[in-house]
């Protein structure tokens, strides 16, 4: 049911987009009001949650360590495994933003027969290589093709644009290029969504949510395919659309096609939905106090932000307050 409401909730989208442009005439609402809003919604809930993040105290080092920590001299540490410093951490770091490192390394657990184990079953622990392959793939192709897609904000084009066009459709086969990364997206997607139904285990854990932005992914990409390989849309009338919204003098020429403006809708809603949701982790995982904090905690004290000024009654103190009970009872005492 949660994944239906999802679907419902996109194919309602897409509804809306195409009856509002085709019959209602309402192009400038769809094609620069809605944009507009979406980019405000997105820049104002990005600093929100950003900000919101940055001022909460971090009371401990709470540091997500798979390793020894850097301690004496002749124990063996394991810097990227347990960060001693700044530049360990931020080596860390980049491995798991570049390359997914602790999805790569998640393990899933299941249960194989075995008759000398307690019982006929014993647990085995195998490393999710399919689950790491589909997000690395999916998120790399996005980026992609959001490289390709600066042709249409500026002009001249930048440079890399067409050395980006050329790498990703260096396999061609006809006219209009095939862009490697449009099929590599929707497979992957088509995996994430499959996985979700596929697993039992995930499917309970799923909610409306977690199947609400895979749909709009998609739909987003299917509609972004029939335009360039199937339904034509007006490339130029596009670019001058998209110039105008860029430039902040926008024209909404005629005849574009209403498939160009649900594909522009529903990355709207993408863009609107992304501060408010689960995607929001690509700022997040930098503002991680588990993964952005180095592993020192035996090298220098951190002191909890929390804390307020406390009256401390050092050993000194006491051991001074206690000094004839100390001595009568025959203990050692620091200072004699």
């Amino acid at each position: 049911m949660n994944a239906l409401y999802a679907l419902f909730a996109v194919v309602v989208l897409v509804l809306l987009a195409f009856l509002g442009v085709s019959a209602a005439g309402l192009q400038v609402v769809f094609g620069v009001i809605v944009p507009y809003a979406a980019v405000s919604v997105f820049l104002i809930g990005i600093v929100y949650r950003v900000l919101k993040w940055a001022t909460i105290p971090v009371p401990f080092r709470i540091t997500t360590v798979c390793g020894q920590q850097k301690s004496l001299p002749w124990i063996k540490s394991s810097p990227l495994e347990s960060p001693p410093n700044g530049l360990w951490t931020a080596a860390r770091m980049a491995l798991e933003v570049l390359a997914f490192r602790s999805l790569f390394r998640n393990t899933s657990i299941s249960l194989a027969s075995d008759d000398k184990a307690p019982g006929g079953k014993r647990i085995v622990y195998s490393a999710n290589f399919f689950l790491w392959l589909g997000a690395i793939a999916f998120h790399y192709c996005f980026l992609v093709i959001l490289l390709r897609h600066f042709r249409f904000f500026t002009e001249p084009v930048v440079f890399f644009v067409p050395l980006v066009q050329v790498l990703d459709g260096f396999f061609q086969v006809g006219a209009p290029v095939v862009y490697m990364t449009g099929l590599i997206i929707l497979g992957a997607l088509g995996y994430l969504l499959f996985r979700r139904f596929a697993n039992p285990q995930v499917r309970y854990i799923s909610l409306a949510a977690d199947y609400f932005p895979l749909f709009l992914l998609l739909g987003i990409v299917i509609s972004g395919i029939l335009m360039r390989y199937f339904l034509k849309v007006d490339v130029v009338k596009a670019k001058e659309l998209t110039m105008g919204l860029i430039g902040f003098h926008p024209v909404v020429p005629d005849g574009i096609g209403s498939l160009f403006y649900i594909h522009l809708f529903l990355v709207s809603a993408l863009v609107v939905y992304f501060p408010f949701s689960k995607l929001m982790h690509m700022g997040g995982v930098f503002l991680s106090p588990t993964r952005n904090l180095s592993n020192d905690s035996r090298a220098r004290r951190h002191v909890n932000p929390w804390n307020y000024p406390v009256h401390v009654h050092t050993y000194e103190e006491w051991e001074e307050e206690y000094r004839d009970k100390i001595e009568a009872a025959g203990i050692p005492l620091d200072k004699g």
